[in-house]
């Protein structure tokens, strides 16, 4: 079953987020619901499960239900794990907005490892709800993100 362009966009939205969200050997700061804020490295996520190496404490887990938000260290902006609708549309607003990453965009419809996940319905209900806890434990999902074309979205986008 062949998607629209649309939907690729929105998927690539998604890896464009969840790679920046776990940029290795970046600080962030993880505020937890409780009011526990942590600063670390955001080593993985997997099963629902953030790494996070901290100078305080060492390496620690942490329930990603228990996340309230996740940003950069210095950054005043931050990125709320779950809801994070205005970064969506500003990231969805620049890749249509660019005609060579639009050509990227419309080469993935052909690619095979693109195909492949689109047909996974895990993948696409979790692109459909934002769920990109379960997105990043997803192997198929982790592949695109090692995708030629995809990394070059990414780096034209967050450049």
């Amino acid at each position: 079953m062949k998607r629209t362009v649309p939907f690729i966009l929105m998927i690539l939205t998604v890896l464009v987020l969840s790679a920046g969200m776990l940029s290795a050997g970046e600080l962030k700061v993880i505020e937890l619901y409780d009011g526990t804020v942590l600063t670390g490295e955001v080593l993985s996520l997997s099963t629902g499960v953030y790494t996070i190496r901290t100078e305080s404490m060492g390496t620690v887990t942490v329930k990603d239900t228990s996340v309230r938000v996740i940003r950069a260290k210095g950054s005043g902006v931050s990125s709320p794990p779950a809801d994070h609708a205005a970064q969506v549309q500003s990231l969805q607003k620049q890749m249509i907005a660019d005609q060579e990453i639009m050509s990227m965009i419309q080469s993935l419809k052909d690619d095979p490892s693109f195909q492949k996940a689109m047909e996974d319905p895990a993948i696409m209900q979790a692109v459909t709800a934002g769920d990109i806890a379960t997105l990043l434990a997803n192997p198929k999902f982790l592949e695109l993100m090692n995708n030629s074309t995809v990394k070059s979205i990414q780096q034209k986008v967050t450049k």
